[in-house]
Order: structure tokens, then C-alpha cells, then sequence
């Protein structure tokens, strides 16, 4: 038995190999034939020759010019052969009609090249072209053939109008067949002017006649049946109407074809389902209904062996070609593919253009944070020496004694002396080397310019520092803007595989609950970054997004769902659109309180709370120096710039540093503020503090507070600043309490502030963020009688776990949705 298996799955492994092999043989003949097709102009040839022949009212010809010019202005590099190809054609219906195509293409052409030269090179004025260009060609073959009546003349008009009218038609529809991109789906006027090119194109095939057997019934079907398999019930339908409608102005006897293509048409079309031979069965019940409905049997015959033959012709069709056609086709999948392999080239490019930059900014960060090396020290220090010697040594009598006999001493000695000024300060109480001091003449002058020169170059390493300083945080902020500039790069580059399978298992899911879908788009189902946009006929404000279609999710996708944004027309016979995503393990409640010094209406402390966007939360506290509107405009410049940092995707340290420095550069007079931050991660509720001149922060865990403190001077007082990040995990329950100096510096009879606002924070009963929030501030302007000495600000904000307002539906026969291993 396993033997037999291993046969099995051989047998299957030779098959696939077989099938593959013949798949790209295939696709290779099919590439070989469309290169031949491309270098030899092919199809212009077939369509000039088509349309040359083609007739109108069996005595028109308004075909020819209109391609004919189009075709100069999309594919002037096959013009010559176009224009053969029209005339020939024209002469295989008749001598007459081929010499007046003949005068009328020789027309166009010198119209086309006297509108070059006028640089017209647009479509604007090509129907009005090629109305005068028939209009004159035609009245001229009259004039010539001495036929000019009145009869003629209307029709000389006639044609010209339908000129006119083809004009339009041939520029979407050959702009398509030359210039279209494969990834652009057609609007409807465009299909309809391709399907009346194509019909327009079979009209040369009248009176093509073989055993009785017509072929332009045949290609017509044919045509119905690959436009009826790609597009459906519509597409089948309007092809037939209108190649019905433009093969019976050919050959007014051909009336009954409108009736049997479209009838036939959106019969194999709703047969789509079933492939090729749904497709097929349907043309041929269609053709037979009506043909039996001519009555006569000999008709019935031919109209059978017709469509047979169309049936055969679009079974033989590779899949290569209906494919293409497809692609232009809305709402089909090879369309819908093909228009994302083009965002994909399009998010490729951009995202490798993103990571260009990024690797540009990490560049400029390295060379930024490039410091001396020993080598450039000791060059420095030889510099040194060398600006005291010049001083000192070169205008001395014993020069060259003491550096071309006896360099060695006489360095050693200056370097002794080199190294305790930069030692001491100073050289004062130094002894120098004695055999130096016995050689050197001038040694109370050295140690003295020695000095200045030290002074000189601390001030000039003073400078070095802070511009090395500035370098650094320079460094930094690139860095950053490099590595948000990488994630944003990878973001953009994650491909989601393919998610079909999953959209129609939540279509049956919901379909399942009585709800109508009409569109499940899933754009990512990855752990925690769940994205799902679902579209469905209003619910009249039922709120079924909320309370079925968020908690079915989440039963089947084993964590909450929520909706993140809706757009639902309640008042309206419209739709409801929906976008559904991960919640978040925890949710923050937050209480503010505040009041200004003095009771007055405006506070130098400022607070935010962000979402950051990524799944964290931001809570912030700043203080701005002294009282009124300068520290509020202060205080809110400096959590505004954070925010903006924070959300960009800046690492905190680097934003802290970032506001830091642009508080210190922007004025010359003395501001600062302080910050006070939290960044907490709502999926594991762990959170990193940064304190910068604030005041500690408490955590109040049951009966218990927990103090949390870092040392840092407030920004926009130094140029540089070390930031200290503290980070605590914090539990469901929990509260932080966030405040100003306003409020921890209040009780100023107390020593241990610490201690006292611990105990005071553990004494309250009460859980409720805000309750926290104006307890502490009554008790702390209590402290004072009841006034306010300074700006105050308590923050507090309370952990929880998420719990859905709605439960979860259990979907009955319903697998649970399975997440795809890799989403990149």
C-alpha cells in the first residue's frame, strides 16, 4: 500500500513536471509568435485590409480614412503599411471603391503631414481632419467620374459624418490596442468603442462565404464568446448588441444578428461559472432558440455548424489571449492582479527610493559622529609645542644648539612641560628637567608663553567641544530620521500573501448571521495589526458592525476585534463601509486637573496625551519657566515639537534632545521648561519614563505607591543633555500619577515631600482617575488656606485590561480563520 503511494505521488510529480514543461513551451511559442506579430506589423496590415474592405449600406467606405490618420498619430512608424494595406483591400471589394480609397488615403497623407508641420500634434482637431479630408476626396472621385448628383452628395455628407463618428471611436479604441497599460481597467464607452472596432473589422469579412457557412457569423460568435467568458452577462450582451447592430448596417439582410448575439451573448455570459463550456453551452442554446425561431430548418443547419465552429475556435484560443483581454476588463481577476503587480512595482520603487535616503542619512550620520583619532591628538600636541617654540626658540641666539645638535633633550624637556600644564593648570611651582633648564636661555619665558598658549588653546578646545556636541546631536537626529525612514521603507515593502481564501470564509461567516456582503477586503491579518474592510447595505444606524460583525471576528479569529472607523449613510439607501482591527490588551482612562497661580485664567503648564499610532500612548507633562503666557507658550512649544517627534516614529531620547537644542538656539534670553513623559505600550502595558527637570511620578498599585525619579536638568538650559530613560511594567489596575512642581512642592513646611505625597496618594479611597486628580489638587491648595502659589498640574491615568462591549459570536460550522505564516 505505501508503495503504491509512492507511486501515486511520483505518477503526480512526472505530471506536474509535464505540465509545467508544456506551460512554458507554450508560453515560449506564444512569446515567439507575438515577437513575429510585433516586428512585421501584422496586425496594422490585417486591420487595414479588413477595414479597406468593409462597407457600409453596401456602398460606404467610412472605415478607411479615420484608421488611417488615427494610426499617424499612435503608429506613424507603420503608416506606409497601413496605407497599403487599405488600398489593397479596397480593391479586393471592387476597382471603383479601391480608387477612391487610393485618392482619399493619398489626401490624408498630405493632410497629415501639412498638419505636422503646423506642430498639431494632438487629437483635438483629427475628427474635424478627417471630415474635410472625405468630405473633399470623395467629392473630388465625383467631380472626376462625372457622378456628382444630388444623391451623391448626401452620401459624400453621410460618410463624412460617420467619419466623424469613427474618429472618435478609433482613438480609444486603437489607443487602447496600442497604448494602453495593461494595469488601467476599461471604463464602458471604452469597451463599447473597442467591441465596435472589432465589429467594425468583421464587416470586411462580408460575403465571405465557404460551403454555405459565413465568416463573419463565425468570428462575430467568436468574438461573443471570449468577451462572454471574460466579462460576464453585461459585457456578453452589449458585445452582441453592438456587433449585431454594426454587421447589419453591413448587410441589411443580417437584422436577425442583433437579436441572436445579444440574446446569446447574455446567455453564455451568466453560464460564465461553468468555464468554456458553460460559455459554449450557452452560445449554443442561444443561437438555436432563435434560429428555431426563424422557422426556417436550412437556417437552423448553418447557424448550428456556425456556432460550432466559434465553439471550436474559442476552445483552441490559448489562454494567453483571452487573459489579455481580461486584463482590461473591470472587476476581473487577471485585471484586478495585473493592477497590483503595478502598485507592486510602484511600492517597490518608492520604498527602494525611501531606503536611498535612509542610507544617505546614516551616511551623513557617521560622518557627523566621526571624532579625532590618536594620531590627530598627537598631532595636536605637536602643534602645540610648535606655536611655543615659534614664539620663544626661533628668535633665540642658541637655536640651532638646542634643536639641530640636541633635539632629542630639548623635546623631551618642552614635553615635560606640555604635559604638567595640561596637568596643573598651570606651571607655576614646576620644576623643569634640569639639563633642559641648564641648555635654555629662555626658560621663564617658555613656561610663561607656555601658558598663554594653554589658556588659548582650552578656549579653542571649549569651542571644539561644543561643536562636537552640536555634531553629535546632529548624528543623532539622522540617525533617526534614518531608521524611520527604514521602517517606513519596510512597511511600504510588506506584501501580504494572498488572502482570498480567508476574505470568503468571513463572507460565509457573515452571510451566515443574515448579514448581506457586499465586499471583504483583508489587508493584513497578522497578530495584533488585524486589518479587515468590509462594505454592506446600511444597517439604518442597527450598529452591526459594533455588535455582529466585530465580535464574529473575534471568535473566529481567536483575539478582540473592534471597529477602528465606519462610514455608514444611515439616513440613506446607500452603503455601510467598515474597517476592523486588532484591539488593544489595555486601554488607558485618564483624569486631568489644573489651576493657574493665583486663579488666574492661564497656566505655564501645558499637558498632552498622544496616541502615537503604532499601538503606544503618550502622556506628558511640561512646565515652562516662571508664571503666565510666556511659560504657557513655552511649555506647550516644547510638548507640541514632541509630539510631532514621537508621532514621526522618533525615538524619545532623540526627540527630548531635538526639543532640547531648539529651546536652547531659538532665543538668546533664559527659558527652559521641563518635560515629563510616559510612553506606554497598550498590547504589554510595559512603559518607558523620561523626566527632564520634572518631579517624580508615583504608581499607586493597590495600598501600595511606587516612586519613580530621574535626575535631569530641564531643557534649554545646556546645549547637551543626558537623557535618562526609566522603565517599569505596569499592571492591570494600576494608576499613575503624573504631576508639576506645583503640586509636589507645595507643602514647602514638609521635609520629605516624597514621603508625604506617597502617603496622601495610598490614603485615597476612591479608583476613578479624575476623583484621584482633584482630591490631590484640593488637598494640595489646602496645604496653603486655599491659595494657589504656583501653576499646578496633576495628571493621572489608569490601566486596564480591554474588555469587548460586545461578546463574542460563536459561528457554528465555522473553522477557525487561518492566519498566513508570513506576511512580508
Amino acid at each position: 500500500m505505501i508503495a503504491n503511494k509512492n507511486v501515486t505521488q511520483a505518477g503526480h510529480a512526472w505530471t506536474r513536471q509535464v505540465s509545467d514543461r508544456m506551460g512554458t513551451t507554450a508560453q515560449t511559442w506564444g512569446e515567439k509568435v507575438a515577437d513575429i506579430i510585433e516586428k512585421w506589423n501584422v496586425l496594422p496590415i490585417l486591420m487595414g485590409f479588413l477595414l479597406g474592405r468593409a462597407l457600409i449600406v453596401e456602398e460606404l467606405t467610412p472605415f478607411a480614412i479615420p484608421y488611417f490618420i488615427v494610426m499617424f498619430y499612435i503608429r506613424r512608424d507603420c503608416l506606409l503599411v497601413t496605407g497599403m494595406a487599405l488600398i489593397i483591400g479596397a480593391f479586393t471589394q471592387s476597382v471603383p471603391v479601391g480608387l477612391e480609397t487610393s485618392l482619399s488615403v493619398i489626401l490624408a497623407f498630405f493632410a497629415c503631414k501639412l498638419m505636422n508641420k503646423m506642430r498639431k500634434k494632438d487629437f483635438s482637431r483629427t475628427p474635424l481632419l478627417v471630415v474635410g479630408t472625405i468630405f473633399i476626396s470623395r467629392l473630388l472621385y465625383a467631380v472626376l467620374t462625372n457622378q456628382v448628383t444630388t444623391y451623391e452628395l448626401v452620401m459624400v455628407a453621410v460618410e463624412a459624418i460617420l467619419g466623424f463618428v469613427l474618429t472618435l471611436i478609433f482613438i480609444q479604441s486603437l489607443s487602447i490596442i496600442h497604448l494602453a497599460k495593461p494595469y488601467e481597467p476599461l471604463k464602458n464607452e471604452e469597451i463599447v468603442s473597442l467591441v465596435i472596432l472589432l465589429a467594425s473589422l468583421m464587416t470586411g469579412t462580408v460575403d465571405w462565404m465557404v460551403e454555405g457557412i459565413s465568416m463573419e457569423h463565425v468570428l462575430s460568435r467568436y468574438l461573443l464568446l471570449v468577451f462572454a467568458f471574460v466579462g460576464g452577462g453585461t459585457i456578453g450582451a452589449a458585445v452582441g448588441v453592438v456587433t449585431g447592430l454594426i454587421l447589419s448596417l453591413a448587410n441589411v439582410s443580417a437584422l436577425l444578428q442583433i437579436n441572436l448575439l445579444a440574446f446569446s451573448g447574455l446567455l453564455a455570459g451568466l453560464l460564465k461559472e461553468g468555464g468554456k463550456v458553460g460559455v459554449s453551452a450557452g452560445l449554443l442554446i442561444g443561437t438555436a432558440i432563435l434560429a428555431i425561431y426563424g422557422g426556417a430548418e436550412e437556417t437552423l443547419y448553418f447557424s448550428l455548424i456556425e456556432t460550432s465552429l466559434a465553439i471550436v475556435l474559442f476552445i483552441l484560443t490559448p489562454a494567453a489571449i483571452w487573459k489579455k483581454v481580461a486584463r482590461f476588463i473591470p472587476g476581473t481577476p487577471e485585471n484586478l492582479q495585473s493592477h497590483q503587480e503595478y502598485m507592486r512595482r510602484v511600492r517597490d520603487v518608492t520604498a527602494g527610493k525611501i531606503q536611498q535616503f535612509s542610507d544617505l542619512f546614516t551616511q551623513l550620520s557617521h560622518s557627523f559622529a566621526q571624532t579625532a583619532d590618536p594620531e590627530e591628538i598627537e598631532e595636536q600636541a605637536d602643534a602645540f609645542l610648535s606655536r611655543v617654540s615659534e614664539f620663544t626658540c626661533q628668535k633665540c641666539w642658541k637655536k640651532e644648539q638646542c634643536w639641530e645638535k640636541d633635539t632629542q633633550s630639548t623635546y623631551e624637556g618642552m614635553r615635560f612641560l606640555r604635559e604638567k600644564v595640561y596637568e596643573h593648570g598651570t606651571l607655576a611651582g614646576v620644576t623643569p628637567p634640569r639639563d633642559w633648564e641648564r641648555k635654555c636661555v629662555k626658560t621663564e619665558k617658555v613656561m610663561t608663553v607656555m601658558e598663554q598658549e594653554y589658556d588659548r588653546q582650552q578656549s579653542f578646545d571649549q569651542l571644539k567641544k561644543q561643536i562636537k556636541e552640536s555634531r553629535m546631536l546632529v548624528a543623532d537626529q539622522l540617525s533617526g530620521v534614518s531608521r524611520v525612514m527604514s521602517d517606513f521603507a519596510r512597511e511600504i515593502q510588506r506584501e501580504g500573501m494572498e488572502l482570498s481564501f480567508q476574505e470568503k470564509q468571513v463572507s460565509q461567516a457573515l452571510e451566515g448571521l443574515g448579514l448581506s456582503v457586499r465586499r471583504v477586503e483583508i489587508h493584513s491579518l497578522e497578530e495584533g495589526k488585524v486589518d479587515i474592510e468590509i462594505s454592506q447595505p446600511t444597517c439604518y444606524g442597527r450598529d452591526e458592525c459594533a455588535k455582529i460583525v466585530a465580535p464574529m471576528l473575534t471568535e473566529i479569529l481567536g483575539e478582540n476585534i473592534v471597529v477602528r472607523e465606519r462610514h455608514c449613510e444611515a439616513q440613506k439607501d446607500g452603503s455601510c463601509t467598515m474597517c476592523l482591527a486588532s484591539a488593544k490588551t489595555y486601554e488607558i482612562d485618564i483624569g486631568i486637573a489644573g489651576a493657574a497661580k493665583d486663579g488666574k485664567l492661564l497656566s505655564g503648564d501645558s499637558f498632552r496625551t498622544m496616541d502615537l499610532g503604532n499601538g503606544k500612548m503618550a502622556l506628558a507633562i511640561s512646565d515652562g519657566m516662571g508664571n503666565g503666557e510666556r511659560a504657557s507658550i513655552e511649555s506647550q512649544s516644547a510638548l507640541d515639537m514632541l509630539q510631532q517627534l514621537l508621532r514621526s516614529g522618533m525615538d524619545e531620547k532623540i526627540s527630548i534632545k531635538t526639543v532640547n537644542s531648539v529651546l536652547a538656539l531659538r532665543s538668546k534670553e533664559e527659558m527652559f521648561a521641563t518635560v515629563d513623559l510616559a510612553l506606554i505600550d497598550l498590547q504589554t502595558a510595559h512603559t518607558r519614563f523620561v523626566k527632564i527637570g520634572s518631579t517624580p511620578s508615583f504608581v499607586k498599585r493597590n495600598k501600595d505607591v511606587i516612586t519613580i525619579t530621574a535626575n535631569n536638568l530641564p531643557v534649554g538650559i545646556l546645549e547637551e543633555i543626558e537623557v535618562d530613560v526609566v522603565s517599569r511594567m505596569l499592571k492591570p489596575g494600576d494608576l499613575l500619577v503624573m504631576m508639576s512642581d506645583g503640586i509636589y512642592e507645595a507643602p514647602r513646611h514638609i521635609e520629605n515631600r516624597q514621603a508625604w505625597m506617597k502617603r496622601i496618594i495610598s490614603e485615597l479611597e476612591t479608583n476613578d482617575p479624575q476623583e484621584v486628580a482633584d482630591l490631590l489638587l484640593e488637598k494640595v491648595i489646602r496645604q496653603h488656606s486655599g491659595q494657589i502659589v504656583d501653576d499646578m498640574t496633576v495628571l493621572v491615568a489608569r490601566i486596564d485590561r480591554f474588555v469587548p462591549q460586545w461578546a463574542a459570536i460563536a459561528v457554528h460550522g465555522m473553522e477557525k480563520l487561518e492566519r498566513p505564516r508570513i506576511v512580508s
